[in-house]
């Protein structure tokens, strides 16, 4: 890609333009798919709403049927495909939705991807720790059966402890041990610091921020941050989120009477596409970019996906060549599907982490983030990427090294948590706005006893305002 600039200074990727631009543009996947590089024998599993069985999702770009089921993770059991709501269906069509547009461009990420729906929300968006954990755990068993080797969790609740201590962030962490590649959506609570949720919070996974395309569908230079997406940095200090993908006014497969299409019929075409926001959307983009990824490279672990994603994406830059936004905004930038897919960078992701460690409640670890001299976020050394709660269109963040990433070097080093010293400056805690309920933080026994699951409530961001 060639990169420009507008006198707004927030360019991401300039590329050709198109009367319409979709996730794949955006993503630049269409050349591999001109390579026929379609996600084949790869299977994505989506927990969320469900989804509805059709033919985008029902076959693949060959006219395969390419659906395994739905498992009921609410009910304990294989079930009919089915999507009261419409957000499952609207996010998994953005990964692997096998149909065109009239320009015979596909509008899924991976067209050919393996499909396997995991319901744990209801028609409302609610749901709970024990079914999401449920379906999590029913994914892994059935892991090799369906080589389910993505899971996408377009979801995000408020964190109430540290990331090793959360019960669906354990099991997150689980899947991701056996070979899982974990897609997080970043949330929707918009750009101040600390907003990242769970399960997007593990330092581990990939955790996805949205950008829009500004309404301008034919010039890329002007694509932004969207102002719903959450920022860093973590409680424990680790830069998120990880990556950004398109989220803003995403067309996506939904029925006309799904309740979210029945609530906003102005979004509805009439036919069977929906336009939806949200860091749920951007998740689903991730999950197909990563699809075509292990089609090609099937022996790549969680970590090398992660790692030729985020050190293959793009950052939005200003006219003077700083970044637009700070990392805790933007992470290593907006993802490029074709330079990830043609890679080989490997050991630049999760550097300093051992998940067996972390599991086995051995060690857990902090990321790199300090706070300086004047109260801003930065990340540790001599690498400046900071956050002082400025607006989007801020300038000045740089990243002092081109080659950091590549070089594996400081941002995505971990450190054992017992020696994180960078929080000893209790004042830059006081503001308890951070972390609204404070008190859950207090009693950690309510995580030791299994019969509290049942009571910790996620909500979907079924909808915010198109941008």
């Amino acid at each position: 890609a060639n990169y420009g600039v507008k006198s707004s200074g927030l360019a991401w990727g300039q590329r050709i333009g198109y009367s319409q631009a979709s996730a794949v543009q955006m993503s630049n996947a269409e050349t591999l798919h001109d390579q026929y590089i379609f996600g084949d024998g790869v299977t994505v599993a989506v927990i969320d709403t469900g989804f509805k069985s059709l033919s985008g999702l029902r076959q693949d770009a060959y006219g395969r049927n390419r659906v395994y089921g739905t498992y009921d993770a609410i009910q304990n059991k294989v079930t009919n495909n089915s999507d009261d709501s419409g957000h499952g269906t609207h996010v998994t069509s953005l990964a692997v939705n096998s149909e065109r547009d009239a320009y015979g461009r596909y509008y899924g990420i991976a067209p050919d991807a393996r499909l396997i729906s995991i319901k744990a929300f209801s028609e409302t968006g609610e749901g709970n720790y024990a079914d999401i954990i449920r379906g999590i755990e029913w994914a892994i068993t059935y892991k090799d059966s369906y080589n389910i080797r993505i899971l996408n969790l377009s979801f995000s609740a408020e964190p109430r402890s540290l990331y090793w201590q959360d019960p669906l962030n354990q099991a997150v962490m689980k899947a991701w041990q056996a070979g899982i590649v974990i897609v997080a959506a970043a949330g929707n609570r918009g750009n101040s610091p600390m907003g990242i949720g769970v399960p997007g919070n593990v330092p581990y996974v990939i955790t996805v921020g949205a950008v829009t395309d500004n309404y301008t569908p034919n010039d890329f230079s002007d694509d932004r941050l969207a102002t719903f997406s959450s920022s860093g940095p973590t409680y424990e200090r680790f830069v998120k989120p990880d990556v950004v993908a398109a989220g803003g006014h995403m067309m996506g497969l939904m029925e006309s009477k799904a309740d979210l299409a029945k609530s906003h019929p102005e979004y509805h075409d009439g036919g069977q596409y929906f336009q939806m926001s949200g860091t749920s959307q951007a998740a689903g983009v991730v999950s197909g970019v990563a699809a075509l990824l292990l089609s090609q490279y099937p022996d790549l672990t969680p970590d090398d996906v992660k790692c030729r994603i985020m050190s293959t994406a793009k950052a939005a830059r200003n006219s003077t060549g700083d970044w637009s936004y700070s990392a805790f905004e933007q992470g290593a930038g907006q993802i490029d599907a074709q330079a990830a897919v043609n890679s080989n960078n490997f050991g630049c992701a999760n550097i300093g982490l051992n998940i067996n460690d972390d599991i086995a409640n051995r060690q857990h670890f902090a990321g790199p983030t300090i706070i300086n001299e004047v109260g801003e976020y930065q990340v540790g050394g001599n690498t400046e990427l900071h956050w002082s709660g400025v607006t989007e269109q801020a300038n000045g963040f740089s990243w002092l090294s081109e080659q950091a990433w590549r070089d594996a070097s400081a941002w995505d080093d971990a450190s054992a948590w017992d020696d994180a010293s960078a929080w000893d400056d209790a004042s830059a805690w006081d503001d308890a706005s951070a972390w609204d309920d404070a008190s859950a933080w207090d009693d950690a026994s309510a995580w030791d006893d299994a019969s509290a699951w049942d009571d910790v409530m996620v909500s979907l961001s079924a909808w915010i305002e198109q941008e």
